[in-house]
């Protein structure tokens, strides 16, 4: 097939849809597929990519991450026509999901969307909302249900209506969009992991650097465990509820564990005056930014993988720590439920500092019990390899296009 991927953002954001993305067309082209990335340019970056297309868009950027794409690109349009696609699959549903609607419409071409992000649970970053919420008035309250029901939700709403089919990171993320009664046609697509994320890729590289021995020594500060979490800055990730746990953590099992934050963010000079407030600041590392190909060495040399945010439709990291052998400790959330089996594979917990540390020391200091949460990660990941991804999305491509084409199916990638 040949198969066109759209999105508003990709490289070189750092972020879960653009890895989504570059794992997906990577695993559909080992299978024999043609797939190209159509996504915006972005200033001062102009590095060439084979297979990716870059489409026009305005210089300035909302909320500092996603180019605005130019209303009528005709060369993109051009290429799009000449490249002779059997589908698209479209990773956003407002501006490029428009022009991928547009474009299906016009060749021929069926629409497949996945549903990354749960949208309404990001306003927080438009002014006008965050100001409305805190003033918290009836008429202000009337608002902002107005912008998460009809601006927000009716429009996405509205807009997988007219997909062919709506692929989402898991399980929980599809029963929330069959709950609120959407029509569209829904099955399940997880983001693959390349074999490089996995444990026994590690056990064979020659980097001393990024060595288990060589991460505990340099950044484990001559402390027994070593914990670690890989996150963007910012509100919606909880950190500050992850940082009063390690405080409880501190308290109940004493001072014998360093934490590692990889990643980087607008909350962190704020987090990081946190950490001196809470008295443990010898208990934290923030490492930063770590280039991709290197975080996986870090969840190898981790103990412990802890995770807060509630805002994730999948959780990408979960599994990528998992790879590495590291069982996790999470709070409750859509991207966590389908991944994280409390007893076989790590812990969820309510959002309870308690609950949370509890169950962190409990994995810590049980070496059976952490033995077999260890292995149920390994093996819980395992069944999320790229090339096994690619092979759902190919099957769900075919019965997409065959119907399409006016043949009927019944829908067996749904069951798979």
């Amino acid at each position: 097939m040949r198969i066109a991927m759209m999105t508003n953002n990709y490289k070189p954001v750092v972020g879960g849809v653009p890895i989504a993305i570059e794992r997906l067309a990577q695993g559909l082209r080992e299978r024999g597929h043609v797939v190209y990335i159509f996504a915006p340019q972005y200033e001062g970056y102009a590095h060439e990519e084979e297979y990716v297309i870059r489409y026009r868009a305005f210089r300035k950027k909302a909320g500092g991450y996603v180019p605005l794409m130019k209303p009528f690109d005709l060369e993109m349009e051009r290429l799009f026509q000449a490249l002779d696609f059997d589908l698209i699959h479209v990773h956003h549903p407002v501006m490029i999901g428009q022009r991928a609607q547009y474009l299906g419409r016009k060749y021929g071409v069926p629409v497949v969307f996945t549903y990354h992000t749960q949208y309404e649970q990001y306003l927080h970053y438009w002014k006008p909302y965050r100001w409305l919420k805190e003033k918290g008035g009836r008429l202000e309250n009337k608002i902002v249900k107005f912008v998460e029901q009809q601006l927000v939700l009716g429009v996405i709403r509205q807009f997988t209506d007219r997909c062919s089919l709506v692929l989402t990171p898991t399980r929980k993320v599809q029963e929330i969009l069959q709950e609120r009664g959407w029509q569209a046609d829904t099955a399940v697509l997880a983001t693959g992991l390349p074999d490089s994320f996995y444990s026994e890729y590690w056990e064979r590289q020659t980097n001393e650097r990024l060595s288990r021995e060589f991460i505990r020594r340099t950044y484990g500060k001559g402390k027994r465990h070593l914990l670690c979490t890989v996150a963007r800055l910012s509100a919606e990730k909880n950190l500050k509820f992850l940082l009063r746990s390690l405080a409880v953590l501190k308290d109940r099992a004493g001072d014998d564990f360093q934490f590692l934050v990889i990643g980087d963010g607008p909350q962190k000079a704020e987090l990081e005056f946190y950490v001196q407030q809470l008295g443990i600041s010898d208990n934290v590392t923030f490492l930063g930014t770590v280039p991709n190909e290197e975080v996986p060495a870090f969840h190898c040399a981790s103990d412990l993988f802890l995770f807060a945010s509630q805002s994730e439709t999948q959780g990408i990291v979960l599994l990528e720590a998992m790879a590495g052998g590291s069982p996790v400790v999470a709070v409750q959330a859509t991207g966590v439920l389908d991944v994280v089996f409390s007893g076989e594979n790590g812990y969820v917990t309510s959002e309870s500092e308690e609950e949370f540390a509890k169950c962190a020391e409990q994995a810590l200091s049980d070496p059976e019990l952490y033995q077999r949460l260890s292995e149920g990660a390994a093996e819980t990941s395992g069944r999320f390899r790229n090339r096994t991804i690619a092979w759902r999305a190919e099957c769900a491509y075919e019965q997409v296009v065959l119907e399409h084409r006016g043949v009927k199916k019944e829908r067996l990638f749904l069951h798979i």
